[in-house]
């Protein structure tokens, strides 16, 4: 199988969908397609994802841009969404603004002041939220800021754990819950791209190391398809629930951290990246079907348990708190995987234009095909 064209139908796929995702009007991004008996249909806004896609959309053309923004730039977007930032109070949302501005070129001035704001080098925070705001003050070597890149650095550095290879779900590690224990995959896959980005500004040895550790612990880990799993057990590294499997992880969130890694250290994980967008095409647990739905323009979120809502994450967390090893047994016979949520949201095609900008996925296509 050649996975050149898949990538490239991926990127084709991302310019085709987000247009329909896109409120010209409100100049704003919905929160998601959905499929519904009736058809497919739009649900919410967002901030946040909007301003990922116009991350993605910064190494794109004007003329990508237009199509998708309803003739707008990237630019004239990120002008806009600029205007609504003074109402935003979550952190990760002022990061993520702050990183397209800087992208995009465009003064990060307000954006930056309110990450000031925000004080993210104190008080509990999520570390997928530090994580962007890390490299949103990374994102370029000309507007590189030392010292609160230095300060946010630490502070995931200090929450990482060693012997586990992983970085918790919030940074100050001081949950007490029954799934404390826990970290998804996102928060593994945004400290690697950051904490590497950072690597690439500062040399910081400490921080080499521990995104290394990181991405060799998820790529140790990978499922047997290509499967990027869900749950892992900060305590021990160990996966906890590998589903849902979520389209994406596999060709769009582990490719941008493990690209940047690579850039940092020269390490190649292209095995490992492979083999997710070879899940990603072919899927197992669906007979060989994808998540990939070229005739709707969309790529369906995730492929999970056939369960009650999120009962089997649930039962795995509780018994890994109690036994780190416990697992609890026939799962995977009680509740097999196969179930496709069918919505897709904006963010994912923001991230797969992100990872797999055009110069990339031509440079990508000898190497799948020599491998």
């Amino acid at each position: 199988m050649s996975l050149d064209p898949f990538v490239f139908r991926l990127r084709g796929l991302a310019q085709r969908g987000l247009p329909r995702m896109y409120v010209p009007e409100e100049q704003a991004f919905v929160f998601r397609l959905r499929a519904v008996p009736e058809g497919i249909v739009s649900e919410g806004r967002s901030f946040r994802y909007g301003a990922i896609v116009l991350i993605g959309l910064a190494t794109e053309t004007d003329e990508v841009s237009r199509s998708i923004l309803g003739g707008a730039t990237a630019r004239d977007a990120a002008t806009r969404l600029l205007a609504g930032l003074p109402q935003v109070t979550n952190l990760g949302d002022v990061a993520l603004a702050l990183w397209a501005m800087r992208a995009l070129g465009l003064d990060p001035g307000p954006a930056h002041r309110r990450l000031l704001e925000m004080r993210p080098e104190e008080g509990p925070q999520a570390t997928v939220e530090l994580a962007w705001a890390l490299s949103a003050l990374c994102a370029h070597a000309d507007a590189f800021e030392e010292d609160l890149s230095r300060r946010i650095a630490r502070r995931l550095l200090d929450a990482f754990v060693p012997r586990a290879g992983l970085f918790p779900h919030q940074a100050s590690r001081r949950g007490r819950g029954l799934r404390a224990h826990v970290s998804c995959f996102a928060d593994l896959v945004y400290p690697i791209q950051a904490l590497a980005t950072y690597v690439r500004r500062t040399g910081d040895a400490e921080a080499l190391a521990a995104a290394l550790a990181c991405a060799r612990a998820i790529c140790r880990h990978q499922g047997p398809a290509g499967q990027w799993w869900w749950h892992y057990d900060v305590r021990t590294g160990a996966v906890i629930e590998p589903y849902p499997v979520y389209a994406v992880h596999q060709d769009a969130m582990a490719p941008l951290a493990l690209f940047a890694l690579e850039q940092a250290t020269g390490e190649s994980f292209d095995p490992w990246i492979a083999r997710g967008l070879q899940w990603l095409d072919r899927s197992p647990e669906l007979g060989g079907g994808s998540l990939v739905d070229e005739r709707a323009d969309l790529v369906w979120r995730k492929v999970g348990r056939h369960e009650f809502k999120k009962a089997s994450r649930y039962v795995q967390a509780a018994a890994s708190r109690l036994i780190p090893r416990l697992r609890a047994p026939g799962i995977d016979r009680l509740l097999p995987a196969g179930a496709v949520d069918h919505e897709d949201r904006p963010y994912h095609l923001g991230w797969l234009l992100h990872a797999w900008p055009a110069a990339r996925a031509a440079a990508f296509a000898p190497l799948l095909a020599a491998g």
